[in-house]
């Protein structure tokens, strides 16, 4: 079984109506995974018996005329950032590798088992989700599947490629400066940061990123994203952060979905360098949609400036708290030395004053981006400027290796923005590119129902060939 030939809704119907089995499922992830996680390094932990049992369950219960749930008997993977009971949660970091298994579920990945959804393993992560690719000195590189030169992005790339070599139909991820977005658009996939507070996190432990950083399922397409988010959103009473449940289901609200009147794009955000196969993808999905009677609104500028510093400093000084009490000690020298470079530079001395500054910047781009908002009610631009690299090194933007390659994300974290991304085309490389939809703050519905528009009309359906 390939999960990239059908919908997480069609599995879960499917089992449900008993046409298949939670087991077979499970079976099928499992099988998937021995065959196919050697090439592309997506799982870094399994637990076969663990999920088997936990599908038996399932099956016993729907076998009794219980009701298991919208996402019943799916097999997902969940990001190593995140506790999943019987895991340890390593963060991709060899200072936790031997850390005690987690006894509890995230809130996340607990309300994703409520609703039917089976956990078969954790996927692979940069240590403490510190970069756009995948790669750590505990479990090494998780490859691109379009492309094994390449990198899956980051940091949910293991997520990314387990998705895109269809070993899972379904994911966790999370996102601090564009986490979800980049890896789904470099493995050819849909995505969707949802406004901060959306998905609550909650539990015993502080945000690592504050108000940064969103969680979030992860799936090959848009539809299926909305009907694990139906599952997830809502408020919880440990996140502050939270926002109160939606009014109706946000999967009701893709049928029938229409071309907005107009949009604006923005190919540059005012400070941005891209890639001439990334904006000409782009500008050619721009005209299908000027096709569909949608006006194009040029909006660029959209920032005075990069915010990027900004962001890294909020970022960095997060994970300074989680490892700054290491410098000094050989644990300090186990680090991955380009995370030990970023938090000595930009998490070990900043002031308070300095980061209320950064705090400032945050309202200083949204304030920005609000009047924006008042001209269009939705912003497109690249998701991404240019290509990932191979593992390990840095993208490309023209063929010049830059940091910047990922410099349209992180200001929509700052900003705390619903942001997703659907699949424009495929560059020379044969690696994706994406779209970026970016909507007002807790407009979620209108960037889904862009998306899912934008996945109708491009049917871009290819798979990887792995």
């Amino acid at each position: 079984m390939d999960f990239r030939h059908t919908t997480v809704a069609a599995l879960a119907a499917d089992v449900r109506a008993k046409r298949t089995s939670a087991r077979e499922l499970t079976e099928a992830a499992l099988a998937r995974i021995d065959q196919f996680n050697p090439v592309v390094n997506a799982f870094v932990a399994v637990e076969a018996e663990a999920a088997l049992a936990e599908a038996a369950r399932i099956d016993a219960r729907l076998a009794a005329g219980e009701d298991v749930g919208p996402l019943a008997g799916i097999p997902i993977g969940v990001k190593d950032l995140e506790d999943a009971a019987g895991f340890r949660t390593t963060q991709g970091s060899v200072i936790y590798a031997d850390s005690a298994v987690a006894p509890t579920d995230s809130v996340l990945v607990g309300r994703l088992k409520t609703a039917g959804c089976v956990v078969v393993g954790k996927t692979n992560t940069p240590e403490l989700g510190h970069k756009a690719d995948t790669t750590n000195p505990l479990f090494g590189a998780t490859k691109n599947p379009w492309n094994l030169e390449y990198s899956a992005g980051g940091s949910s790339g293991g997520s990314s490629a387990a998705l895109a070599a269809g070993l899972v139909p379904l994911c966790t991820g999370s996102d601090g400066g564009g986490s979800i977005r980049i890896p789904s658009t470099v493995c050819g996939l849909s995505g969707m940061k949802a406004s901060l507070g959306r998905v609550p996190v909650g539990g015993a432990k502080p945000p690592g990123w504050g108000d940064l950083s969103t969680k979030g399922p992860m799936a090959r397409r848009i539809r299926d994203i909305t009907l694990a988010l139906d599952a997830v959103v809502g408020p919880h009473p440990t996140d502050l952060r939270c926002l109160p449940s939606p009014a109706m289901a946000w999967s009701a609200a893709l049928e029938n979905v229409e071309p907005p009147t107009r949009v604006g794009w923005s190919p540059t955000l005012g400070y941005a360098q891209v890639d001439a196969e990334v904006l000409a993808a782009c500008e050619a999905v721009l005209a299908r949609l000027e096709a569909l009677g949608t006006e194009i609104v040029a909006v660029d500028p959209v920032f005075d400036g990069d915010p990027a510093m900004a962001w890294i400093r909020m970022a960095m000084s997060g994970n300074e708290r989680a490892l700054g009490h290491l410098r000094g000690t050989a644990d300090w020298d186990r680090l991955d030395p380009g995370h030990r470079r970023l938090i000595d530079a930009f998490g070990a001395t900043p002031t308070g004053s300095q980061l209320l500054e950064a705090f400032d910047a945050c309202h200083t781009v949204n304030w920005q981006l609000t009047e924006v908002f008042e001209q269009v009610p939705l912003l497109l631009t690249p998701t991404v400027a240019g290509f990932p690299g191979a593992p390990g090194a840095d993208g490309t933007v023209n063929g010049h290796a830059t940091p910047a390659w990922v410099a349209f994300s992180y200001p929509f974290n700052m900003t705390r923005s619903p942001a997703g991304t659907v699949c424009a085309g495929f560059g020379s490389n044969g690696i994706p590119i994406g779209l970026q939809v970016v909507g007002p703050q807790h407009d979620d519905v209108a960037v889904l129902r862009l998306l899912a528009l934008l996945e109708d009309e491009l049917a871009v359906e290819q798979l990887a060939p792995i």
